[in-house]
């Protein structure tokens, strides 16, 4: 269980004299979900892969509890956070067990094998993202959504407080796209994770974030509840487009409808009325 809080303080991120994130404050209690959103270039992944020490900060600081991150050693650090990326190349000539098996890395002796916890927390990792089944599988056999899945599991595996997503979604079918969104939950309220996420689907974000922050051009445009952030008046401006919003009287869910040229259409006829 978490007990610590992951930030980010007035965080400037730079590719070159470009600056994609400027002066972003982010925070991550534990067993709190805070996702971030937002359209292309807005900095999302940038600001996750900041928190993470893969994107070096040109201002601002990342703390983890009173620790300054930059001066934890890695294995201490990968033992308190882990991130599920967008895109990784799938090694060849492993199994799907052997690559759920790298998140066991850091608490790993060197040279030692793989202990009984081990091996627990890389089954556990694997029947929660249903992949149990293929766990002798080579991973060059796998489409894309199943490899997504291991993925997960490996940072799973990994049993830290902190865990970070960066569209974890992508490439899962229905089924499964409910079904890791239900697991970040449990990841928060049963295990008491500090997770962020990033997601470009709002529904998604506001079906499970406990905390919005939507970004525009490298600056938080609105942060907060999911009803106070995800309004039509500001999804209009940071997308450019008509966005509707309303509450589910029946769910209390927000129903987001971005309104395009042929929004207008007939289900029966595909005429406009």
């Amino acid at each position: 269980m978490a007990t610590t809080v992951l930030r980010g303080d007035r965080l400037v991120l730079r590719y070159g004299r470009t600056t994609v994130v400027d002066d972003v404050s982010v925070e991550l209690p534990p067993g709190h979900v805070t996702a971030l959103v937002g359209p292309n270039g807005s900095g999302k992944s940038t600001l996750l892969r900041s928190l993470v020490r893969l994107h070096r900060a040109d201002g601002g600081e990342v703390r983890l509890g009173e620790h300054t991150v930059s001066l934890l050693s890695a294995r201490r650090f990968a033992r308190e956070v882990t991130l599920f990326a967008q895109s990784r190349q799938a090694p060849h000539g492993l199994t799907v067990s052997e690559v759920v098996a790298f998140g066991r890395h850091p608490h790993r002796r060197r040279f030692a094998g793989p202990s009984p916890a081990d091996r627990a927390a890389i089954d556990h990792a694997m029947r929660l993202t249903g992949v149990h089944e293929m766990a002798g599988r080579p991973v060059g056999e796998l489409s894309g959504g199943e490899m997504q899945r291991v993925w997960l599991a490996a940072c799973l595996a990994q049993q830290t407080g902190v865990v970070l997503l960066d569209e974890p979604t992508n490439h899962l079918d229905l089924r499964y796209q409910i079904e890791t969104l239900d697991l970040v939950r449990d990841l928060a309220d049963e295990h008491g994770a500090a997770v962020g996420i990033v997601l470009h689907d709002l529904d998604h974000a506001a079906r499970i974030a406990d905390t919005l922050l939507l970004l525009h051009a490298g600056r938080i445009h609105a942060a907060g509840d999911p009803l106070d952030v995800l309004t039509a008046g500001h999804l209009s401006e940071v997308y450019g487009l008509r966005v509707d919003v309303e509450v589910d009287t029946r769910t209390g869910r927000l129903r987001i409808d971005p309104v395009g040229r042929h929004s207008a259409r007939t289900r029966t006829t595909g005429k406009k009325p």
